[in-house]
Order: C-alpha cells, then sequence, then structure tokens
C-alpha cells in the first residue's frame, strides 16, 4: 500500500462514526428489525387499504388482505405499483391523509408525461429528515460541518430532502442549488465547506471548473462528496477522489419512496448502500416475471414504505437494477450493490442489451478521454446504430484521438458484444449537466422520418 493510499485509509477510518453514536435502530440485530418491520408492514397495507382507493382496488383485485400478512414473505402475494399507476392517480389519488395534513409536495420532472407527485405530513418530513441525517453521518458528516448542497432545489426532492437532513444533523447549510458552475467554485473557496452534497456528473462540471480558473482540486476544503440522484461507476468514483482528493461516497433514494436518504453507502467500508430497513422494505424481483429473487441474486429492486403518512408506497418497482447483500458497517440493515442500470435506461442494441455504465467504465479505463461523454442512437438502414461521443482531456495530444476511439470501440465489442461508432470530440464540447445527467440522444424516429 502506498502512503497515498494508507492516508486515505486512515481518513476513512477517523471520518467513521462511532458506534455509540449511531441511533437504536442502527445498531439493532436481525431478528428484531424483523419484528419492528413486519409491525410496520401490516400498519401500512392497513393504512393503505383503508385510504387509497388505488390500493383497496389492486389488492381486492388479486383476492389479497391485509390481514393476509402475517409473515414478510407474505408481502410477495401483493401487487407491485409502478410509475404507471401513480401518473394514473394524478396528482393526488395515492394520498392516503386529508389534505389538510399535507405539509409538503414534491413531484417528478414529467418529461416523458404526467409528473409523479408525492406528499409529505409533518411527521413524513421529520422522518426524511432522520434518515438524511442518518446518511450524511454514516458518510462522515459531522454537526458543525459547512455543507455545500448544490442539488437542486424546488419540485425536486434532492435539494430540500439534503437541507433538512444536514440540518437536523447540525451542519451549517450552504444551499447553492445546481448551476452557475463559477459561482459553486467562488463559494467552496470562499466558504470552505468540508462535505457537498451534488448528482456525481454535476461534481465533474465543478471539477473542471475549479482547473479551468487555475485552482487545484485538492487543495479546496471539500472532504467528503456525498452523491446521488444517477446511476454512477467506481471508475468515476476513482476519477473525483483522485482529483479532488475527497471521500466519494454514494447515496441513494428516489422520490416515490421518499427522496434521497433510503439507503447509504458508510465511509468506512464503502461496499455499497445500507438500507434504512426500519423505514423501507426491500425485495428484488425478477423484471420479467416479477419473482422474488433469493438474496446476492441481480434483479429490479422493489421498496414499500413502513412509516410514510401521507403517500405510502406498496411494492414500487424502481427499474434500477441491483442486488441484496448482508450488511456489514451496519450488520443488522442489508446492502444494495451500487446500482448497475435502469430497465428503462437501458438500450437494445441489434438484441444486445446495453447500459450507459458499461461505457462509462470503458471510457474511464481510456488514457486521454475524460468522463465527459454522450450515446446518440440512429438507424442505420434497418438496423439501429450507437455513436458513442467523448470528450478528449484538455492534455491529449490530436495524435492520441483516434487511438483511443478504436480503443473504445474495441473494448465494447469484447465485453458487451456489439459494435459501436466512436467520435472523440474537442474538450468542452459536450453539454454538461447540472442535475440528473441524461446519457442518450435517441434519434431513431427521425432517421427513419
Amino acid at each position: 500500500m502506498t502512503r497515498t493510499e494508507q492516508r486515505a485509509v486512515t481518513r476513512r477510518l477517523g471520518n467513521a462514526p462511532d458506534q455509540a453514536s449511531l441511533d437504536a435502530t442502527e445498531r439493532m440485530g436481525v431478528d428484531e428489525l424483523r419484528a419492528l418491520q413486519l409491525e410496520r408492514l401490516q400498519w401500512t397495507l392497513r393504512h393503505a387499504y383503508e385510504h387509497v382507493p388505488h390500493y383497496r382496488a389492486a389488492f381486492d383485485a388479486v383476492g389479497v388482505h391485509p390481514e393476509d400478512c402475517r409473515e414478510l414473505g407474505d408481502l410477495a402475494r401483493f401487487p407491485t405499483t409502478s410509475k404507471a399507476d401513480l401518473r394514473d392517480n394524478y396528482p393526488f389519488g395515492m394520498f392516503a391523509v386529508p389534505q389538510a395534513q399535507v405539509r409538503r409536495v414534491h413531484a417528478s420532472s414529467g418529461t416523458t408525461g404526467r409528473p409523479t407527485v408525492v406528499g409529505y405530513t409533518e411527521r413524513d418530513i421529520d422522518t426524511w429528515a432522520t434518515v438524511m441525517a442518518r446518511s450524511i453521518r454514516a458518510a462522515g458528516g459531522r454537526a458543525g460541518d459547512r455543507l455545500h448542497n448544490a442539488y437542486g432545489y424546488g419540485l425536486f426532492t434532492g435539494g430540500l430532502g439534503a437541507h433538512y437532513g444536514a440540518e437536523k444533523l447540525g451542519c451549517t447549510v450552504i444551499p447553492v442549488s445546481g448551476g452557475m458552475t463559477p459561482r459553486q467554485v467562488q463559494l467552496i473557496q470562499d466558504f470552505a465547506p468540508r462535505v457537498i452534497m451534488v448528482t456525481p456528473s454535476y461534481m465533474l462540471t465543478v471539477i473542471d471548473e475549479l482547473e479551468k480558473q487555475g485552482i487545484d482540486p485538492r487543495t479546496t476544503s471539500l472532504e467528503i462528496g456525498i452523491f446521488g440522484a444517477e446511476p454512477w461507476t467506481e471508475q468515476m468514483r476513482q476519477e473525483m477522489e483522485q482529483r479532488l482528493d475527497i471521500e466519494a461516497i454514494d447515496i441513494y433514494g428516489l422520490s416515490e419512496v421518499m427522496g434521497p436518504g433510503v439507503a447509504q453507502e458508510c465511509v468506512e467500508t464503502k461496499d455499497g448502500l445500507h438500507i434504512w430497513e426500519d423505514h423501507f422494505f426491500p425485495e428484488v424481483i425478477d423484471p420479467f416475471t416479477g419473482e422474488v429473487l433469493p438474496e446476492g441474486e441481480e434483479g429490479e429492486l422493489v421498496f414499500t414504505s413502513l412509516t410514510k403518512e401521507a403517500m405510502p408506497v406498496i411494492r414500487y418497482r424502481t427499474r434500477d437494477l441491483t442486488r441484496l447483500l448482508p450488511g456489514t458497517a451496519r450488520p443488522g440493515m442489508r446492502r444494495m450493490e451500487k446500482v448497475t442500470g435502469r430497465t428503462d435506461d437501458m438500450i437494445i442494441l441489434r438484441g444486445v442489451n446495453l447500459f450507459p455504465t458499461q461505457i462509462e467504465e470503458i471510457v474511464l479505463q481510456t488514457p486521454g478521454l475524460s468522463p465527459h461523454f454522450t450515446l446518440v442512437l440512429t438507424t442505420q438502414g434497418r438496423l439501429d446504430h450507437l455513436t458513442v461521443q467523448v470528450e478528449a482531456r484538455p492534455d491529449c495530444p490530436a495524435e492520441r484521438r483516434d487511438p483511443a476511439a478504436r480503443e473504445v470501440a474495441m473494448a465494447v465489442k469484447d465485453t458487451v458484444g456489439v459494435s459501436v461508432d466512436v467520435a472523440v470530440v474537442d474538450p468542452d464540447t459536450l453539454a454538461r449537466s447540472v442535475g440528473k445527467l441524461k446519457r442518450l440522444t435517441d434519434l431513431r424516429e427521425r432517421a427513419g422520418a
């Protein structure tokens, strides 16, 4: 182990919370936690059945009743919930409490149709802040830290979710939101935050801006980055840790289940995200058959909320692909692996399944190429065709670009099994993300018109 690696390990362990500082549920054994989950699950099923017409109709249609849930395994008998169900009940049809008890409403962007709307009671907001505070602490954050929050504020759950959690932990929040990248850099320099929360793709944009201004990113005050809202790879973690000299920690959540703070990677292990199972019950299912898969098998992640009042969700299909594993840093709570992709992000190219994260891994391993890339899907003749457009790094010589493009194309062919075109373009020419990253541009309809 090099001296740099030794320093990183020492810092990581130093950021780990003292076990005595964990809350009672984080220290629960498996049996105690399962008993709590069953009690809360039974309440949630009754609450949803009695107050949400959609769930009453869905349960009745398959012949199940909340009283049929006598053990956790019985949950598999209940129907799943999809994003389409939420959109069909737009805006407030999935709420389980009177409007007067709803203290806040959030919504998805709605880029593919009606947005999905979620609501929170006062208790829900406190629960959300609690799991977010727990998440920030698990990542190494502490009371008194200055936290630069570059998640978007507004209807998106990221900004306010991180904000309330950080305040509950006792941090000083710098509510920057997204965009205005030069200003982000200025505030990082002036306010000297220890923690930053932002999407990983936008963090790369901020790092680029630091370098553009002649600032060595490794000299900033930042020590911990908590990154989520989109899939990202181990290669991207290494990129950010090396360029910024921080601990890059994964956080997971989604608006329909709560927002950020459903699961969190612990700084001392960085081996997957511990699910806060006292509030969210996970399953992994076969995305095609719906069958519940054994622990350790990859499939689609499904969540049931256990404590939400305003909008309980029963077996919500996240479309995220992962696997469940035993807990480590929090032994009683299961881990989920980093999300490898989403079923709705999957590209089927000439019969082969391909995810943007597979391309990302290859790009980040190729000398001379930056992490900024986009995928353009077109039609050539009767066949779908994919072009990978990737920026060269500023120090990449012109004669290196064509060999790098060939290396990426060959690696995609070898690892994924499909041929793609690769175009290496000038630095700073592809669109930058200030929120969730959109990797794919689908021009097939235009090409065939």
